[in-house]
């Protein structure tokens, strides 16, 4: 990590030297994502409805009020996603929350009503949030074209979907894309596939295919490597218990940042709702990456205001004994202490040998005034 991070910086301080190169940027309808940008805060809903509309559309309310800028599906159906089949190949096994499940089953039951999707964007409209979904073949891509969707996201599991890759972006419309699994030639890959379009509104998201996902496998330092790799804007899609990997990615310079919205894992449990954030968990998020965005601020190497009270408890050279017109100057009877009404300490060792223009008692900040100048 030590050596990556000496690598980036000999590089932005490249990046100065050469006077900068184009910012990236992310351009949604809504607004520009820029590295000079806040996060842009996205609340996935996925199967947090529990089968009801009338969820789907409180995770809306919910998310607004949380602080979110955007409320995202995903727009699948069973059969659009795998097959009816009870072969042991389709049962998810391992370690996996759905262990168990046989594959159709689950995303019969996690699956949003594509007839849900129309009523969940006018909702998010209403509030002025952001609506988009992650499509799972071309029928669902033609269906959220109909709808009038803004911008796709493609999960991580259909980057290798070369094919679906090129469909979605043959829209021409802006692409946000999460990474888990991937092998670097595999996010090349999909990423060339998208560029070879002309589409070149791309973001890439850092991503860890756990459910829910850990620390010691989150590798979250491969965000600015996605941006600088692949010279695009990038964010993590973030299935970890609690704010604190979307807190570090955001110090680590992603901008845009996924998170899993419930709403509340006991009330209403559904294939999702096991590594979701309850409401106040969102919003505990929200405001704790608002404050880590105040806290990096900018690089202006000046003061700001607030300090002017601690510049002045800074130090400077005193007069630390009595001195006698004619006396010299020395380290018994200058030096350089709090506060900063003296005269700079650089000029420390131009003093001492010169001689008091005037007698100068314990404790005044000296001046030029009382330095006699022959």
């Amino acid at each position: 990590m030590y050596e990556f991070l000496c690598r980036r910086e000999i590089q932005a301080i490249s990046h100065i030297i050469r006077g900068g190169m184009e910012m990236k940027q992310f351009k949604l309808k809504s607004r520009v994502i820029s590295q000079d940008s806040p996060a842009y805060i996205i609340a996935e809903m996925s199967a947090n409805h529990a089968g009801s509309l009338e969820n789907a559309l409180e995770l809306v309310r919910v998310a607004k009020r949380c602080g979110a800028d955007c409320i995202k599906t995903q727009t699948y159906t069973a059969d659009t996603i795998t097959l009816n089949c009870h072969d042991e190949q389709f049962k998810v096994g391992g370690g996996s929350l759905w262990k168990g499940y046989y594959l159709h089953d689950l995303y019969k039951e996690a699956y949003t009503p594509w007839e849900w999707h129309k009523p969940i964007q006018e909702e998010a409209k209403r509030l002025g949030l952001d609506f988009f979904s992650t499509p799972f073949d071309f029928t669902s891509v033609d269906f959220l074209e109909e709808l009038g969707v803004d911008f796709y996201k493609i999960a991580s599991y259909e980057l290798v979907d070369t094919a679906l890759v090129k469909y979605i972006a043959r829209t021409g419309k802006p692409i946000i894309m999460s990474t888990g699994m991937a092998t670097f030639e595999e996010i090349t890959e999909a990423v060339e596939t998208i560029r070879e379009t002309g589409n070149h509104q791309l973001a890439l998201l850092k991503c860890s295919s756990m459910y829910p996902a850990v620390a010691d496998h989150m590798n979250l330092i491969t965000i600015p490597d996605l941006s600088e790799r692949f010279d695009v804007i990038s964010g993590l899609s973030d299935h970890s218990f609690g704010s604190f990997s979307s807190i570090v990615g955001v110090a680590l310079g992603a901008k845009i940042i996924e998170k899993h919205l419930c709403l509340g894992r006991n009330i209403f449990p559904n294939p999702d709702s096991g590594f979701s954030m309850e409401p106040e968990e969102f919003e505990k998020m929200v405001q704790e990456v608002r404050n880590t965005e105040k806290a990096i601020g900018k690089v202006p190497y000046t003061y700001v205001k607030q300090e002017t009270d601690s510049r002045a408890s800074r130090r400077s050279l005193y007069v630390s004994a009595d001195v006698k017109k004619g006396e010299v100057f020395t380290p018994n009877n200058v030096r350089s202490v709090r506060p900063a009404d003296g005269l700079h300490t650089r000029y420390y060792g131009e003093i001492l040998g010169k001689c008091a223009a005037q007698d100068v008692a314990f404790g005044t900040p000296l001046r030029w005034e009382l330095v006699d100048k022959d």
